[in-house]
């Protein structure tokens, strides 16, 4: 009898498993990438297609984190829940309504003078094509000639412009009835989708997770309410600038440029460019349309140093770039709502990567370069300024 034969395994097959085990290793990070790019994919087709359905909730979960200090002061004051939070929407469609009215006399207003300003820029292209051709020879363009190309051009457009134009008033007045209920039911069932959160998590860590919440909560709400008084104070600077240099409709420009001055760099130059360009037009004078770009500059230099920092401190700080970046994807994902949203939603998302080790380098990334390692540190014991003060005392109240 021959003894029985043991497989010790030869080197070479040793050699072969332990290069496969290696193989295996490096791998693996490539499926695990691999895996995490398929997943993004989907949930960006996710949010593309269902973009009526959500674009109303996330607005109103943005509302709802605004007005829920409101309601919780009415409710400490012995308001049923029901009815506080009817009184606040009805507050805040009332603001609304007021944006509404004095921007839409402004720009009845505008619409009026708009057959004179087509003359005077008539007349300004006429001259700007004359100095051309009498500095560097090129051809003059007739004013039939502008005109039929323009007309051409409006023809092409005109079914894709009209279809939009359709499909925009559609989704606005949807958004604008299923908002006000949307919020309702987020304010009133708050505690009910807390223990929905609350279920996901073991017994022994609710309370982390409860302090998790209630800091993204509080940092969002400052976030957001700052930036809305933000955008006041730069409106009234605007306006009163604006108002001193006598320019029309100084009103709604310096509206409409505090609420462009959100976007970092881009804002500023097409909320000056715009009333600069009429100003010109109206007085023909480039010095007082220097003026009305000098005082956007100014005041932008006043909230880029002053206003911004001593409102909203270092809660939550979105450095230019990543600005501009999430405007771009979310005008490229929902147009100009996903534009509207996507800065308070990086906010949202920076605050969150915060409150984990593990997604903390993703909120440092999204954070300010003037912060340094202030992700690390304790933000919540931060002194406002002087502004910051004064609001908490006009909330007190």
């Amino acid at each position: 009898m021959f003894p029985p034969l043991i497989n010790r395994g030869s080197p070479h097959s040793n050699v072969s498993q332990q290069s496969g085990a290696l193989t295996e290793a490096k791998l693996a990070p490539v499926i695990h990438y691999t895996f995490l790019l398929i997943g993004l994919s989907l949930l960006v087709f996710v949010l593309h297609k269902l973009d009526g359905i959500l674009l109303p909730l996330f607005f109103s979960a943005l509302l709802s984190t605004l007005l829920l200090p409101l309601v919780s002061k009415l409710e400490a004051r012995g308001w049923p829940r029901s009815i506080a939070i009817l009184a606040t929407i009805l507050l805040l469609i009332g603001g609304i309504a007021g944006l509404v009215v004095v921007f839409g006399a402004q720009i009845m207003d505008l619409r009026a003078e708009l057959p004179m300003i087509q003359q005077k820029l008539v007349t300004f292209f006429d001259q700007g094509q004359k100095w051309l051709h009498d500095r560097f020879g090129m051809r003059v363009m007739s004013k039939d000639e502008l005109i039929d190309s323009s007309l051409s051009s409006a023809k092409k457009s005109a079914g894709g412009f009209l279809g939009s134009t359709i499909s925009t008033t559609a989704g606005v007045l949807s958004v604008l009835t299923l908002v006000p209920i949307y919020i309702f039911c987020f304010l009133y069932y708050r505690d009910h989708m807390r223990q929905f959160m609350f279920r996901f998590v073991s017994p022994d860590k609710r309370t982390a997770v409860l302090h998790t919440m209630d800091n993204i909560q509080s940092v969002v709400q400052a976030y957001i309410t700052g930036l809305l008084m933000v955008i006041v104070i730069v409106a009234v600077l605007n306006g009163i600038g604006l108002l001193l240099l006598g320019v029309k409709f100084a009103i709604f420009f310096a509206i409409f440029a505090s609420v462009l001055a959100v976007i970092p760099y881009i804002g500023i130059l097409v909320g000056a460019t715009i009333p600069a360009l009429i100003t010109l037009v109206e007085t023909g004078s480039p010095s007082k349309a220097a003026a009305v770009v000098g005082v956007f500059v100014f005041v932008q230099f006043l909230e880029g140093n002053f206003i911004t920092p001593m409102i909203t401190g270092s809660k939550v700080s979105i450095n230019p770039m990543a600005a501009i970046v999430a405007l771009i994807l979310g005008g490229e994902l929902w147009g100009t709502p996903g534009m509207i949203l996507s800065i308070p939603l990086v906010a949202v998302l920076k605050v969150v990567f915060d409150s984990n080790k593990t997604t903390e380098p993703w909120g440092f990334l999204l954070g300010d370069v003037t912060d340094g390692d202030d992700s690390k540190k304790d933000t919540s014991s931060s002194k406002p300024g002087f502004f910051g003060k004064a609001w908490h005392m006009i909330k007190r109240m």
